[in-house]
């Protein structure tokens, strides 16, 4: 490889939500855990981007900015090579993150008591962005069938035909359950939503992290008039990275929607920062090559995990994902509660995932774990040590 993924990267002193001994010890009560679960990888960017952001630092001016043609261009490309849809630069609008889009697509489309429908279990803070703003979660239960979930369609269509439903919020591809969705399933939620007048918010912030041989689907680019009732949210920051510079990029095809959503976010006076402007630019046109050799690797270590469980817990189910680098484990063979399950992870194996629970309202999540495999080998195989350790000493004292 040209690009070296084995490193064991010190981040404690990194400002790392993620890493930081005092956010550690206040989020877990321990000092000597092994984060697992926060969403951001423990690689070096590529050597393009570091050298793009080192470059703008040493200029030693960091006033106001704006998305250049050279941005803007760089997701357009990016769009047209990695996805096969061609997008216009028009249609690209800043946000410092997808969770200020979604919440700005939910305001949008639903007034306070409608309804918004969430396909769970799936990426805990889309529950905040419904219920802080004062809208009603509708469900649509993902189906679980050994380890490969399923949409029930069934179900999406009763909700959708409810008057007060008004937007549908579609994690594409899905976290935590790795799902790329096929075209076909796109096709189906796509065709029921618009017929019965619901709005979608598509997050497809993982877009770029799906192993061959599934392939991501942009759901604006299977047709004109999906793409004229869609909101599509996608950033650089998970394929490369880049979580804490803040930059996203909501793409509308509509005018209607499009002139909406701006007006939405102008009171805000948004513009991208210094450093995440020059990042996606070196991202998107200097970084394919790291983001090829990135893929290898993480397909590699979901492989390695699959195996680790097979030989050393094989109570714990995994199903390797489409997409993404987080891996759903599910432990409930272990007959343990969510609490038993969440003392055994964080204070006897010292592993901090993402708990389960967090990801559904009524259980979908219970017995599981959220783990992210974006890491060194060696970390992973430390990590998977002390979960399987832990583990057989449960065994034992039974």
């Amino acid at each position: 490889m040209k690009y070296n993924f084995d490193d064991m990267i010190d981040r404690t002193q990194a400002i790392s939500i993620k890493w930081s001994t005092e956010q550690r010890m206040r989020m877990f009560g321990e000092s000597d855990i092994i984060p697992m679960g926060i969403a951001d990888m423990d690689y070096k960017v590529s050597p393009a981007i570091a050298a793009a952001v080192q470059k703008r630092a040493a200029h030693e001016t960091y006033g106001y900015s704006y998305p250049t043609d050279e941005y803007l261009q760089a997701c357009v490309g990016w769009q047209k090579r990695r996805n096969d849809w061609e997008i216009q630069p028009d249609w690209i609008i800043f946000t410092p993150g997808v969770n200020m889009a979604l919440v700005c697509a939910i305001e949008m489309y639903a007034q306070p008591g409608e309804n918004v429908i969430i396909q769970s279990p799936v990426y805990y803070p889309y529950y905040d962005y419904v219920n802080k703003t004062k809208r009603n979660i509708v469900l649509n239960e993902l189906v679980n069938h050994d380890g490969r979930y399923e949409i029930n369609f069934d179900q999406l269509e009763e909700l959708a035909k409810d008057p007060k439903t008004k937007i549908m919020l579609l994690c594409s591809p899905h976290n935590p359950v790795g799902r790329a969705w096929t075209k076909e399933e796109l096709e189906r939620i796509g065709r029921i939503c618009i017929d019965n007048g619901v709005m979608i918010a598509v997050d497809e912030i993982h877009s770029d992290l799906v192993y061959a041989p599934h392939k991501h689907i942009p759901f604006a680019a299977i047709s004109e008039e999906f793409a004229q009732h869609s909101i599509i949210c996608t950033s650089p920051s998970k394929t490369f990275n880049l979580a804490g510079l803040l930059v996203s990029d909501i793409i509308i095809p509509s005018d209607s929607i499009r002139a909406a959503f701006r007006e939405k976010m102008e009171p805000y006076y948004l513009w991208p920062g210094n450093f995440g402007s020059v990042a996606q630019i070196a991202a998107y046109n200097e970084s394919e090559d790291w983001l090829e050799e990135l893929l290898a690797y993480l397909k590699g270590n979901a492989e390695f995990l699959a195996e680790f469980l097979a030989q050393r817990m094989p109570q714990v189910k995994y199903q390797i994902p489409e997409a993404t680098y987080l891996a759903w484990l599910d432990f409930r063979a272990l007959g343990l509660s969510n609490e038993e399950l969440w003392d055994l992870m964080i204070h006897k194996a010292k592993v901090a995932t993402d708990n389960g629970p967090m990801f559904g309202l009524h259980g979908e999540g219970d017995g599981f774990q959220r783990l992210n495999f974006a890491c060194s080998r060696a970390r992973l195989t430390e990590a998977l040590n002390r979960i399987a350790d832990a583990v057989d000493a449960l065994q034992k004292s039974k």
